[in-house]
């Protein structure tokens, strides 16, 4: 017979999660550690002068930038091909959401496979 949801034994245990959850925690503060000290000269300003940090949900790394206003998401949307190409060295599956202040739109999220790397990106 079918059931519809799986028995209690094959369910994880309570325990089983909250390490889980730690143990993504932890790897979410090494990859961000990780990916600051493997950053340029550029990308170290543009990170610090917003709020970031890294998220896993589903097996997807997102890098995830909230910048605290207009001239810095500028700046940060400017350079989203670098910020690519290095989320690419620590992932095959990557996105990357950039938040203008709260007031002034709506986060923009892309797939790291969606953006064209900055050589082929069209000039302005």
């Amino acid at each position: 017979m079918n059931q519809p949801y799986p028995s209690p034994d094959d369910l994880p245990s309570n325990l089983t999660i909250q390490l889980s959850e730690i143990l993504f925690r932890q790897l979410e503060e090494a990859t961000k550690k990780n990916f600051f000290l493997a950053s340029d000269r550029i990308t170290r300003i543009l990170l610090s002068s917003c709020h970031w940090y890294f998220k896993i949900n589903s097996g997807i790394l997102m890098l995830i930038m909230i910048c605290p206003d207009i001239e810095t998401y500028q700046n940060i949307m400017s350079t989203v091909p670098q910020f690519t190409d290095m989320l690419k060295r620590f992932t095959n599956r990557g996105r990357i959401t950039v938040s203008p202040p709260s007031d002034k739109g709506i986060p923009w999220v892309l797939s790291i496979d969606e953006i064209l790397p900055e050589e082929d990106s069209p000039t302005t």
